[in-house]
């Protein structure tokens, strides 16, 4: 089970990565969604997230969002992705041949 330490304003939450459903990130901050209904806001930009997270399980499906592959219930024909807990996320053109990796 591996660990994140993400330095917040308050100190360092410790999260485990299997916890973490998927990161929206919104300018300078990101926005990580938890599946205990949770969300963290950070002062971190997504791509130190994609440094941090195992590359195995977490894939960036839009220049906004990192998902949890553990997380995803169904990938539509046009390759929007609908996550365990009923949102729906729309992968970018350049990133539908890594959602057809995913599957495959």
């Amino acid at each position: 089970m591996q660990q994140l330490f993400i330095p917040t304003n308050k100190g360092i939450a410790v999260v485990y990565t299997k916890n973490i459903i998927r990161i929206e990130a919104s300018s300078n901050y990101c926005k990580v969604f938890f599946d205990n209904a949770q969300t963290l806001t950070v002062a971190k930009v997504l791509h130190w997230f994609e440094d941090k997270l195992p590359k195995k399980y977490f894939f960036r499906i839009h220049r906004t969002h990192i998902v949890n592959s553990y997380f995803i219930s169904a990938i539509s024909l046009n390759s929007k992705l609908t996550l365990i807990n009923g949102e729906e996320l729309q992968t970018s053109r350049r990133k539908k041949n890594l959602v057809k990796q995913m599957v495959a």
